[in-house]
């Protein structure tokens, strides 16, 4: 044995990251230059929303491929000193002139995946300003600043902005060029893709963060005032839906969120417009079961899992929809009775191939086959944000959309829109998801909040459209049911199924399959296919990219974590602190 060894014992137990922790505060986000900003933001007496509100607007700048501020942004807060989680419901809003007839006036079957016709009004700055004017303490111009810097003098091209699988600027050059000449100018300098480590600037969102920074009411500037202006002008100029009365009426509403006790744990998640309920379904499935008997990465907990899985979102395709304008199940759909009569379908030795939501209208554990909303052919990119502060104010931003894969970059503005609207359908009519003037479209945006013994415990999220809701209910089984620590829980072998319909058109599913990381090991995936799932054996440290901050009321001990996978996968470069 080698007396110079710093370590004898094996490292296949312990994490790639360590435990931050810290008392003042903790921030986690998908960006080095984002982290810094939040914690720049509460080191100058900033509270964990304005650090928040400014990671967010950085993270548009600096990974565009995933977010813009032309998107979204659901957003859950917990104010110090109190018991009560708030839901933002930074979700788009499809235009008045949305309808299934607008679209198939086109020749469209479904809302496009790309382009202006996907474009409903920007809600990002919306949910950013509402929680800052309520609960921060900055001004925009405070908030902004970090940003805005960065924006003027540029900031270091990343492995994801310029090489990210489908996102990045290097897959886009071809339609850059061709399609989008707004989105070559900006992101092509000179014709070429920018390496990474080039030095990059967005002059014109520099000048339009200048402009609402410098303004008396900024939500009414850029609602209401040059930058609505400016993206209705480029709408009709595309054969866009968008009109400035969209604008004016839009409003980020504040919800209470949807909620389920589990044991000593309370998860809190955004509203049945979002697919946060479709965790909250699946965890009170399993917790009909005994997980800690079952054991975490085992064939029987791996099984388990994805059947619930099929179940709960089978539910999201059925009954989820906008709740101001469709009618929701939602008390028996997070019913724990409703819960025990689906849970009791799951047949332990087989997978199912089918499609099966529940009568939640009979409170019944089986929808009858004529009643089912399936797809016809039944057969992209989020950031996430975290930050918690010394007086125990929490924030989990989940900003999405506007992404530079799916639509041009307005060249007045620097930035694209959303295409949030893909979600939509455009028939039946029954569906809860059906186009419609002023109405919501579902969406995959899902930040969560936790608390334990009745106290604030966790604010955590990841990006990755349908399979958000499956890594993060993972991450949390593993630190509600199984004890592990924020590291522990991030680093452990994860799985998403894609047997439920998609929520981006054209709502594609594969029955059955699941992708998983072989690090679950051999033998739990021969004993997955003995029991007839369709296995995608995905490269390890790609399934999910979650990130969380924690906090202890109790000792004021802060703590952050982010996922290895952002790095690994080329995506981004996530980014944890904590002092």
């Amino acid at each position: 044995m080698s007396r110079r060894a710093y370590r004898i014992l094996a490292t296949e137990s312990t994490t790639f990251h360590p435990r931050l922790m810290g008392r003042r505060g903790a921030v986690a986000s998908n960006s080095h230059l984002s982290a810094n900003a939040g914690a720049d933001v509460l080191k100058a007496g900033g509270n964990a929303i304005d650090a928040a509100a400014a990671m967010t607007l950085v993270e548009g700048l600096v990974n565009p491929q995933m977010h813009t501020i032309g998107g979204e942004c659901p957003i859950l807060l917990r104010l110090a000193g109190e018991n009560r989680v708030i839901a933002l419901n930074g979700n788009t809003a499809a235009p008045m002139r949305a309808t299934p007839a607008a679209y198939r006036a086109r020749g469209l079957q479904d809302v496009p995946d790309s382009g202006i016709l996907a474009a409903g009004v920007p809600a990002a700055f919306g949910a950013l300003l509402t929680a800052l004017t309520r609960w921060g303490t900055m001004s925009l111009r405070d908030v902004v600043a970090p940003a805005l810097e960065l924006a003027k003098n540029g900031f270091p091209v990343s492995e994801g902005l310029r090489n990210q699988h489908k996102y990045g600027i290097g897959p886009m050059q071809a339609r850059f060029l061709k399609e989008w000449p707004g989105s070559a100018a900006l992101y092509l300098p000179g014709g070429k893709v920018p390496e990474v480590g080039a030095l990059f600037r967005n002059p014109a969102l520099a000048r339009s963060y200048e402009y609402l920074a410098g303004q008396k009411d900024p939500l009414a500037a850029f609602y209401k005032g040059d930058l609505a202006a400016e993206i209705v002008k480029y709408s009709k100029a595309h054969d866009g839906l968008l009109e400035m009365e969209d604008f004016a009426a839009f409003e980020t509403r504040i919800e209470a969120p949807a909620s389920m006790k589990l044991g000593d744990t309370e998860l809190f998640k955004t509203g049945f417009w979002s697919q946060g309920p479709a965790e909250l379904q699946t965890l009170a499935i399993l917790w009909q079961f005994d997980l800690a008997g079952i054991g975490f990465g085992t064939p029987d907990y791996c099984h388990l899992l994805i059947e619930a899985m099929k179940l709960a979102y089978a539910d999201r395709e059925q009954y989820y929809g906008d709740p101001a304008q469709v009618k929701v199940p939602a008390e028996t759909l997070l019913s724990h009775e409703y819960a025990k009569q689906r849970a009791a379908l799951i047949d332990l030795k087989r997978a199912s191939r089918e499609l099966r939501p529940g009568d939640a209208w009979r409170k019944a554990a089986l929808l009858p086959e004529a009643e089912k909303l399936t797809p016809k052919d039944w057969g992209a990119g989020t950031v996430h944000v975290d930050a918690v502060d010394a007086k125990g104010n929490m924030a989990s931003f989940t900003p999405s959309g506007a992404w530079i894969s799916s639509a041009e970059v307005i060249p007045a503005l620097g930035f694209p829109l959303s295409v949030r609207m893909m979600t939509f359908y455009l028939g039946p009519e029954s569906h809860p998801n059906v186009i419609a003037p002023g109405k919501r479209p579902r969406t995959t945006l899902t930040p969560s909040m936790a608390f334990r013994n009745g106290k604030p415990w966790m604010a955590f999220g990841t990006m990755g459209g349908d399979n958000q809701g499956q890594w993060l209910l993972q991450f949390y089984l593993c630190r509600a049911a199984f004890g592990m620590s924020i590291p522990q829980a991030i680093e452990a072998p994860r799985l998403s199924s894609e047997h439920t319909p998609g929520f981006f058109a054209p709502h594609a599913s594969e029955p059955n399959r699941t992708r998983i990381e072989p690090r679950f090991g051999a033998k739990v995936l021969e004993e997955l296919r003995a029991r007839g799932h369709d296995l995608d054996i995905a490269p390890d440290w790609t399934e999910g990219f979650v990130s969380a901050t924690q906090y202890d009321g109790d000792t004021g001990m802060l703590e952050a974590g982010c996922d290895p996978r952002g790095s690994k996968s080329e995506c981004f470069p996530a980014t944890a602190l904590a002092w």
